[in-house]
């Protein structure tokens, strides 16, 4: 049975015993700070196995994309030299929120495979959880298993914590679990003197099902508390199960990653199942390439922080086995390219981001094949010499430096470096890149909602917004919240967040800022500061208290202020108008990657791989501004998630979107799925003008635009400007970019000359008034010399100029800039063996109380003491 036959089969099961089917959840988790990556199909319920948030169905079913590449559950390493480990996979589920319990989950399960999968009954064996000083044994799910299913008692194994109580992660909910495991044969190899049986690594055994019954959640003080409602949460591989329906013990020979294989292999010449060390590329370029597509889909892209540098590293590392392969251009997007042909119809963004997919990962190879050869030329060399020296490990501060300085990933060298029988030391690589080089962002996630609206959210429901037609309402206060807790009332200058029975505010959401404004009641007034959308659904006002006492349950009227408003409509809807005109102009892999829009302003990220052209700027701008004089109308229609975008709607990278959605149309132009406020005719925005584009990380650009009045004014300022540079340069604003190139030209030629002045006082006029200066020791020659230019440029000019007159030596210039004593130290290729530059530098340095240091023929530092530096240089030699 084909794996997409599978996942259908598993869907349309539970489906007919009333589980609500929802789609997978975006790769990258939705309000989570506990996790980089989805890495099961149970995360996007997390909250309502907690409580914490409500649900229309009480049953669910999905086959939910993952990533297991950080964290407690990491395979990365794993990937390609085990049969069953990877970084991507689907997780088949079946969950029940506070509804069914072991009894039918165990029963469901032993149904589907057997009866549905026609898997055979008397090759599976079931595990349960056998208890510990903690928790007592899962007594009740032997039970069902023995009485109900009817297993033999000696095919049904108590396993510890590690084997059968699973946890998503440090924290959150947890429970124990029961699994299923097939027999393969019992005749393959293990490399146990004795099998453990379900417990062993070996292939005579798999696990195709894991039962986990809810019932615990683990605080961060790490503490179980009894969960209000217990739940089930199910969760099978898709690619285990192929693997068994299908009669091969690796799920790398099963229809989901066979064709990726295959085409790899032909491309690279070799075949598949010849040579063990090809195969484990092959496998390690397949895997890797369903995590990048799937990745990109959702809106990661390889770059240095976070989430994102885990990609990268998985990119790099399937590029590395492509080398291995034979590979010497470019190769992975053609995997790639296979993941999407495979998986497309199963998973639409793939097909929707193909052109993006193909473009990022062209241009990851090609970076990384530059950093590649250099790091791997640095790393020969340490590799010989620490074997020369009979060193064990290489050096913490090389493996950082080849990071900081070569973009050459620390676990890569660390792989290499074990393939020459050296071991790396990660921790303290990573901390000396920390030290040297700043702290980098680690955090995982987004902020998580605090636990106060999420009681809030389960209390009261999703906020009522009722302002897409209208600026005030009247309304009731429905909950008070100051300092993390619920409150009764607040008074004159407190501030406080409000939630309110319904409201014409727009809390920030989908780029859209918040709404600002007025609460007025009998006695009192309010300024709302700013309005947020918490969890997804919770509308949350935060106001200050200006007159009188505002308590719970008090009508007011609330008032949005509408000059703003109106600004941040024409910014949304002319959003809306430049992604369309950006598709367009620059082509369909264009696509949304965030925004912000404000009154003043609107910006818009999205992916593209190189700097947009003058033309091009012109051309999107034009286009925008054509829709608007057209002055086609704005229309909203709600319609299902799949029917919108069947016909076409955009939607965000990452965006968690419910069943129902609102779909935006301005004219014919433009269709998204969008929840914010718009203008009623595009002719509203008046003008549309692109302020700035830039990077913002690879494969992505930001654009800062402006509409109506602001876009007027903007312009009239970038002519008043023009003016007063033409005024100014004494000709006209179109003779301005011509008159400048020229005196450019001139003042290009007056930095050249100044440079060789500065340049000759520092080498004394030439070498003529240098060769009293020269001292030799030893049959080495020293040029130590107090120079009157001592700017770091001049100080490296001079430097390379004396370098060459001297062809063999010791070169140390010093004198003063800016009020700090400077220092270059030179050392001819010829004698970088007896004397390193940077450490010499260091060491001249910290006599002036400074530092300094380098390469071993060249470095430069200084450091505050000038009255020093004379009696530094007198002492070079006692120094050495």
């Amino acid at each position: 049975m084909d794996a997409h036959t599978i996942r259908q089969k598993f869907l349309d099961y539970f489906a007919a015993h009333d589980h609500r089917v929802v789609r997978s959840a975006s790769l990258v988790p939705q309000g989570d700070p506990t996790l980089y990556f989805v890495n099961a199909g149970m995360v996007q319920f997390k909250d309502v196995f907690t409580g914490e948030e409500t649900r229309s169905y009480r049953r669910a079913t999905s086959s939910q994309k993952c990533l297991r590449v950080s964290g407690k559950h990491n395979d990365l390493e794993s990937v390609g030299r085990t049969s069953r480990h990877h970084t991507f996979f689907e997780m088949l589920g079946n969950f029940s929120f506070g509804d069914y319990f072991k009894q039918d989950a165990i029963r469901y399960g032993w149904e589907f495979l057997t009866d549905t999968m026609g898997l055979d009954g008397d090759r599976l064996v079931g595990t349960v959880f056998e208890g510990n000083d903690e928790l007592p044994a899962d007594d009740e799910a032997h039970a069902i298993w023995s009485k109900e299913i009817g297993l033999p008692e000696e095919r049904i194994i108590r396993l510890g914590v590690e084997d059968n109580f699973w946890s998503m992660g440090d924290t959150g909910p947890c429970g124990p679990c029961s699994e299923l495991h097939y027999l393969q044969g019992a005749d393959l190899p293990c490399p146990e003197e004795t099998c453990l049986g379900v417990a062993c690594e070996c292939d005579r055994w798999v696990e195709v099902w894991n039962l986990v019954f809810m019932q615990y959640n683990r605080g961060a003080d790490g503490i179980l508390t009894p969960l209000a409602a217990t739940g089930v949460d199910t969760g099978m591989g898709l690619e285990r199960l192929a693997a068994v329906s299908q009669g091969v013990l690796s799920t790398f020979d099963t229809d989901l990653l066979q064709p990726i294989i295959q085409r790899v292999a032909e491309l690279a010449s070799v075949k598949y199942g010849d040579d063990l060390d090809t195969d484990t590329s092959l496998r390690v370029v397949a895997d890797h390439a369903r995590a990048t597509a799937f990745c990109i889909a959702d809106g990661v892209f390889p770059e240095k922080g976070r989430r994102e540098y885990v990609l990268r590293r998985i990119m790099r590392r399937a590029i590395r086995h492509g080398k291995l392969l034979g590979f010497d251009q470019p190769f992975f997007h053609e995997a790639a390219a296979r993941v999407v042909q495979e998986m497309g119809a199963a998973f639409p963004e793939l097909q929707e981001r193909a052109q993006l997919i193909d473009a990022l990962t062209r241009a990851e190879e090609e970076s990384f094949r530059r950093t590649l050869g250099r790091g791997i030329r640095k790393l020969e060399k340490a590799v010989a010499k620490a074997s020369a020296d009979g060193a064990a490990a290489l050096e913490p501060a090389f493996v950082g430096d080849l990071y900081a300085t070569d973009g050459f990933p620390i676990d890569l060298t660390r792989l290499m470096a074990e393939e020459n029988d050296l071991t790396v030391d990660e921790a303290a690589a990573h901390q000396w890149v920390v030290k040297t080089h700043g702290a980098s962002d680690t955090r995982v996630g987004d902020a998580a909602v605090d636990a106060v609206y999420k009681a809030l959210l389960e209390r009261l429901g999703p906020s009522k917004f009722s302002g897409y037609d209208r600026v005030w309402r009247r309304s009731e206060v429905r909950a008070m919240v100051m300092d993390g807790a619920e409150v009764p009332g607040a008074g004159v200058d407190q501030q406080v967040d409000l939630v309110m029975a319904a409201t014409p505010m727009y809390g920030r959401a989908g780029g859209q800022v918040g709404d600002t404004g007025e609460l007025t009641w009998d006695g009192g007034r309010a300024d709302v500061i700013d309005t947020l959308k918490l969890g997804g659904a919770l509308i949350v006002h935060r106001a200050v208290i200006r007159e009188g006492r505002l308590i719970a349950g008090q009508a007011v009227k609330v008032a949005v202020d509408p000059a703003r408003r109106q600004q941040i409509m024409l910014n949304h809807s002319a959003t809306h108008l430049l992604h369309h005109a950006l598709r367009t102009i620059l082509g369909e892999h264009v696509a949304q990657k965030g925004s912000e829009v404000a009154p003043g302003y609107l910006r818009f990220d999205f992916s593209h791989f190189r700097a947009m052209t003058t033309e091009e700027v012109r051309a999107v701008e034009a286009h925008v501004n054509d829709e608007i004089r057209r002055d086609a109308e704005s229309r909203t229609e709600i319609k299902s998630f799949e029917e919108a975008k069947s016909s076409g709607a955009m939607a965000l990278f990452g965006e968690k979107y419910a069943d129902e959605v609102r779909v935006v149309h301005i004219g014919e132009a433009s269709m998204e799925l969008c929840g914010g406020t718009h203008v009623e005719r595009a002719g509203e925005i008046g003008l549309f003008k692109i302020v700035s584009e830039e990077a913002l990380a690879m494969g992505v650009r930001r654009v800062v635009a402006v509409t109506g009045a602001e876009a007027v004014t903007r312009i009239q300022d970038e002519e008043a400007r023009l003016k007063a540079a033409a005024a100014a340069l004494k000709c006209t604003p179109e003779q301005v970019a011509e008159r400048v190139a020229k005196l450019q030209g001139q003042l290009k030629e007056q930095d050249r000359q100044v440079a060789e002045l500065r340049r000759k006082l520092a080498t004394g006029g030439g070498a003529t008034n240098l060769q009293e200066k020269v001292q030799e020791r030893d049959g080495i020659k020293f040029l130590i010399s107090r120079v009157d230019a001592a700017d770091p440029r001049t100080l490296r000019d001079a430097g390379d100029t004396l370098r060459n007159w001297l062809k063999s030596g010791v070169i140390v210039l010093a004198g003063e800039h800016k009020g700090k004593a400077a220092l270059l130290v030179m050392v001819t290729k010829d004698l970088t063996d007896r004397f390193h530059a940077g450490k010499l530098m260091g060491k001249l340095a910290a006599a002036l109380e400074g530092r300094g240091g380098g390469r071993p023929d060249m470095a430069q530092g200084g450091g505050p003491r000038v009255d020093l530096l004379d009696q530094v240089l007198e002492g070079f030699f006692d120094l050495i």
